[in-house]
């Protein structure tokens, strides 16, 4: 039976890439620093599959058709297209886990979701920066989930939250022997396209922390669906931290490092959930 061994977030912010080459020298040290951290974790676990959750950057969708969640079931998976990541991204294509991935679109299916699948999809900067930086050695197989973290309506965070504890239900009735790591990327806080860009909302950040060190899911989805309505559009993405807190049971939150960094545009954080035996 597979297995679910991890669950990581990251912040993904394309200037990452963009001014890794350029940035100030302190930003640059954090972010090796606790990437690496994060990069060190994961590899420690030996995962054959990486299941990871992330927003769409008008790569795969636009207006004419956006999916709440959309899986991607095919053998492999196209790089990053954007031109600032070309050079930094040593992959062209990665390859993906089509059996485990229809085994979740389907056992999702029968769990009352609708999610959508593809079996052909690139990753864009959101899945692949952390992915970069963490220098995984060789790359495990890579399930993609793109969720709508980019217009209006979003899936609720209660409904993140059923997400989170049916992909673990899935994972765990998945016949074959795997060991799986879930990985959200996204925010923190964040305005892109606003009047704000560029704001940090250190208050909302921290708050957000300790709601995943201590909340009940009740708790969790009741006070973070009011305070995203209060914060840059940016904290959507925060949705993707919230599925690998739930694929981890809702506890064990380990912050591996927080920082606001204006000149990635972001709150940047980075985070483990540890899983009990």
């Amino acid at each position: 039976m597979a297995k679910l061994v991890g669950s990581f977030a990251a912040g993904h912010a394309p200037n990452v890439a963009r001014l890794w080459d350029s940035m100030a020298i302190e930003s640059r040290e954090w972010l090796t620093t606790h990437y690496d951290e994060m990069g060190r974790r994961l590899k420690a676990l030996d995962p054959d599959v990486l299941i990871i959750h992330s927003t769409d950057h008008w790569v795969n969708f636009f207006l004419d058709n956006i999916p709440a969640f959309c899986v991607g079931i095919g053998e492999d998976h196209g790089g990053p297209p954007e031109p600032f990541m070309k050079p930094v991204f040593p992959y062209e294509s990665l390859s993906g886990h089509p059996d485990l991935a229809r085994h979740i679109v389907e056992f999702a299916l029968n769990a009352d979701f609708d999610p959508s699948y593809s079996m052909k999809l690139k990753l864009d900067h959101g899945m692949c920066v952390p992915v970069w930086r963490m220098d995984l050695k060789p790359m495990p197989a890579i399930v993609p989930v793109f969720m709508n973290l980019v217009e209006k309506p979003f899936p609720t965070p209660k409904r993140c939250l059923a997400w989170g504890h049916m992909l673990r239900d899935a994972i765990e009735a998945y016949p074959e022997d795997l060991r799986v790591v879930v990985l959200g990327t996204g925010g923190l806080s964040h305005s892109i396209g606003e009047t704000t860009m560029g704001w940090v909302d250190e208050p909302f950040d921290l708050e957000c922390i300790e709601l995943f060190k201590s909340a009940s899911d009740e708790k969790f989805a009741e006070d973070l669906s009011k305070m995203l309505e209060k914060t840059g559009n940016g904290g959507a993405e925060l949705r993707a931290w919230i599925v690998a807190h739930a694929a981890a049971g809702s506890q064990g939150f380990d912050l591996i490092g927080y920082a606001p960094m204006p000149d990635m545009l972001i709150g940047c954080g980075v985070a483990e959930w540890r899983i009990a035996a």
